[in-house]
């Protein structure tokens, strides 16, 4: 029996350290402060996946912009190219109406004039150029076979010479100012 009063010592000391009305109490607002926190970062997790994803796409849309404006640079280098091309530089002032120059003429800082001075020549020298026969729609209804270009050997010296008036006005209407576009 000496053991029961020992035992009502523990029990009461145990029952000090654990309170069975207000420990009900204070444990709820501990376990409502962990569910909230539990359920914001979830929420802040999905809030930034959602924005990673959105950055993802951004970045996706971005490289298709940077891949499309880098083939229109191309295109666009293709063209100038073009328009720079010595023949077509050639072409182009010809259809200006411009003609080669002759033979530079300097003048020296003491004034005097080194070369000789002549107008430019209406006519261009005779070179020999390898240029593409003209094709001009026939009302014929069989197509045309194509003739092979002519060698430089056999290009006759007159496809030097600038076009008539009439006839550049002619190749005017039926070639595109802006080819590539």
């Amino acid at each position: 029996m000496s053991r029961k009063p020992e035992l009502r010592g523990r029990a009461a000391r145990l029952a000090r350290l654990f309170p069975a009305g207000p420990a009900q109490a204070a444990r709820t607002p501990f376990v409502l402060l962990v569910v909230f926190l539990l359920g914001g970062g979830l929420i802040g997790l999905l809030v930034l996946n959602s924005a990673l994803s959105e950055g993802s796409f951004r970045l996706g849309d971005l490289k298709d912009d940077t891949k499309s404006l880098t083939d229109e640079e191309q295109a666009l280098q293709r063209d100038v190219d073009a328009y720079s091309a010595p023949d077509a530089l050639q072409r182009r002032a010809r259809e200006l109406g411009m003609v080669p120059g002759g033979d530079p003429v300097f003048l020296n800082p003491d004034g005097t004039v080194r070369g000789v001075p002549a107008p430019a020549a209406p006519e261009a020298p005779a070179v020999s150029l390898m240029l593409a026969p003209k094709v001009t729609a026939s009302p014929s209804p069989t197509p045309a076979s194509p003739s092979p270009a002519p060698t430089p050997a056999s290009a006759p010296d007159s496809a030097a010479v600038p076009p008539a008036p009439s006839a550049q006005a002619a190749q005017s209407q039926h070639a595109p100012t802006n080819p590539g576009r």
